[in-house]
């Protein structure tokens, strides 16, 4: 939602929510955190949690929160389990998104985890531009394995290793999930990635082999980063990556009837 032009009602968000929360996936990413002044979508996250129904749903909430003030807003909502927060490998990125630089960004992933454990609260890490970058910065799989590294210092438990402008290659996907979840075995690793629909099966397939369990979507590949690039790409598409995960034999436990009803409700909401 956050890179549409148009102010989507509070109410008309919560419907949305609310439909997700009965279909049965794991967490919903449900709103952000974040200056009004820099994402205007989402000033309005404490208003729709208030309207979200969470007493017949066992999927967890994430909040997207991008420096301390946000995560100490966070906090104070019981019903919130994840606190996600945007580490880039790439400075450039970094300012552009949090504006702040990396070692600072650090600092606070630092603050938050200690709010956090203090708070009962889980933070997730996204390493953006986990895959490459389109601003000449530094890439390799030792510098994602160097922020992990930090990372794991600082008992992070959930890291998503984040394509923000689709460049993954299925071999890169394999390796980097491969070597991370060998070397950090008490770290849950996920795959946030942004994707053409027609490349979303081999994706999802790359980061199985690798390992990886934890998977990111939105229905009908709707969004993107609008602090990436000016031309978006899409995250990867709910329905395809689950259809690509059942026909690998994975039982999702999903509410079939109820993600048809969620599908139909984003066409309302995005289109």
């Amino acid at each position: 939602m956050q890179g549409l032009p148009d102010f989507i009602d509070t109410a008309i968000k919560a419907a949305y929510i609310n439909q997700l929360l009965e279909v049965g996936f794991h967490t919903i990413d449900f709103g952000s955190f974040v200056s009004p002044k820099a994402i205007p979508q989402m000033r309005d996250t404490a208003e729709v949690l208030e309207m979200l129904d969470l007493h017949n749903s066992k999927s967890k909430l994430l909040a997207i929160v991008a420096n301390l003030r946000g995560a100490e807003d966070a906090v104070q909502f019981s019903e919130i389990d994840y606190l996600g927060f945007p580490l880039s490998l790439s400075e450039t990125f970094q300012q552009r998104n949090t504006n702040a630089s990396i070692s600072k960004a650090l600092e606070i992933v630092e603050s938050i985890q200690n709010l956090c454990q203090t708070r009962g609260k889980e933070q997730a890490v996204y390493l953006s531009m986990g895959f490459g970058n389109p601003y000449g910065d530094p890439f390799s799989p030792e510098l994602v394995a160097e922020f992990v590294q930090k990372l794991d210092e600082l008992e992070i438990k959930t890291i998503s290793l984040s394509d923000t402008i689709g460049v993954a290659t299925p071999s890169l996907i394999t390796e980097l999930f491969e070597v991370q979840i060998a070397s950090f075995p008490d770290i849950t690793f996920g795959a946030h990635l942004h994707s053409r629909k027609e490349d979303i099966r081999e994706k999802v397939l790359a980061g199985l082999k690798g390992g990886c369990r934890r998977f990111d979507g939105a229905l009908m590949g709707f969004g993107g980063c609008p602090m990436a690039k000016d031309e978006l790409l899409g995250n990867m598409a709910t329905e395809v990556m689950i259809e690509a995960l059942e026909q690998e034999g994975h039982e999702l436990g999903l509410n079939k009837l109820e993600l048809g009803e969620a599908i139909k409700l984003s066409n309302s909401v995005f289109y």
